[in-house]
C-alpha cells in the first residue's frame, strides 16, 4: 500500500517562498525530485507576482533541454497566488527550476506529496 507524506520544496528554507532570481535558463532551483523510479513526487506549485506589471514565468520541468521540458505562464501583477503546476508527477532526481522576465518579483510556494510504494 502506498503512503503519502506532505513536504515543502527541497530548495525552500523552513517552508518559505523561493524568489525567482534567474532571468534565463538554467533557472532558480525549486525542487529536486525523489531519487530512483519506485517512488514519486506530486508537485503543487504556486506563483506570486509582487510587481505592478504582469510577468512571464518559465518552469523548467525535469529537463529544459528536451522538447516538452518547459512550461510558460504569465503571472498577473499583484493578484495573489496563482496555481502553475497542479500536482504533476516527477521522480528519478529530476529538477524543477524557474526563471522570469524580471528578477526577484516572482515568488514560488507550494508543496510536494511524496508518494512511496
Amino acid at each position: 500500500m502506498a503512503t503519502i507524506t506532505k513536504d515543502d520544496f527541497s530548495a525552500s528554507t523552513n517552508g518559505k517562498m523561493i524568489a525567482v532570481v534567474q532571468t534565463a535558463t538554467a533557472g532558480t532551483l525549486i525542487h529536486t525530485a525523489v531519487a530512483g523510479t519506485t517512488n514519486w513526487d506530486e508537485i503543487w506549485l504556486y506563483a506570486n507576482n509582487i510587481d505592478g506589471t504582469d510577468r512571464k514565468l518559465t518552469i523548467e520541468w525535469g529537463d529544459a533541454t528536451v522538447i516538452g521540458g518547459s512550461i510558460e505562464y504569465t503571472v498577473a501583477a499583484e493578484a495573489g497566488l496563482a496555481l502553475v503546476i497542479p500536482g504533476l508527477l516527477l521522480q528519478n532526481g529530476l529538477t524543477v527550476k524557474a526563471f522570469a522576465a524580471t528578477t526577484n518579483v516572482i515568488n514560488i510556494s507550494g508543496y510536494v506529496n511524496k508518494i512511496t510504494a
